[in-house]
């Protein structure tokens, strides 16, 4: 299952640059390279909707998706390592704050982590200021593929107890190669723009 017709709408870097329409919208927030772009070309069915780079750091603003025309993905700048410099890298904690903070259409996040190492301080930063805030949240971890399913199970729990997680929160794991929890992905984010 993919979401239908996602389009690339704009970037923005302040408030007056934001869409207008009222469009409810989710953000998804990880680390530089975790595969955010990889998430929404695998859900669009689109190989090259998003940028993907090898180089952190690629997305720079706050790139606006629009969906069927009836709400929007955002995807936001990667916190952590960068090849920028720590000016820069403050401007955009500035700008993703604010967005985070006051955009009233903004309905859930999803926190993207690599499935393959432990939680790292800025996701178990970013986990607890989603919770603190209240949206409607999940937790993709990402490059399933790149580990042996025996090893799933093991390697889920790691995230878990590394950002805390209450059983019940969920957590998909996810394969931009292989489409591994796209379909559940992709159902919960319906049932959070239809809530």
């Amino acid at each position: 299952m993919s979401l239908a017709r996602v389009e690339y709408e704009l970037s923005a870097v302040k408030p007056s640059q934001y869409p207008a329409g009222g469009l409810r919208e989710i953000a998804l927030a990880g680390r530089s390279n975790v595969g955010k772009s990889s998430l929404i070309n695998r859900l669009a069915n689109r190989k090259n909707l998003a940028r993907t780079s090898n180089v952190p750091g690629k997305t720079r603003t706050l790139n606006f998706y629009c969906v069927d025309q009836s709400w929007r993905l955002v995807d936001l700048p990667g916190y952590g390592y960068a090849k920028v410099g720590r000016e820069e890298r403050t401007q955009w904690g500035r700008f993703i704050d604010g967005y985070l903070e006051n955009r009233k259409e903004l309905a859930g996040i999803v926190q993207l982590v690599d499935l393959r190492h432990p939680p790292t301080q800025n996701d178990r930063d970013m986990y607890e200021w989603i919770e603190y805030y209240g949206y409607a949240r999940a937790v993709v971890a990402t490059k399933a593929d790149k580990i042996a399913r025996g090893s799933w199970m093991k390697h889920s729990r790691q995230v878990q107890t590394g950002l805390g997680m209450k059983p019940e929160a969920p957590l998909f794991l996810f394969s931009a190669e292989t489409g591994q929890g796209a379909e559940a992905l992709t159902q919960w984010l319906l049932s959070v723009i239809s809530a």
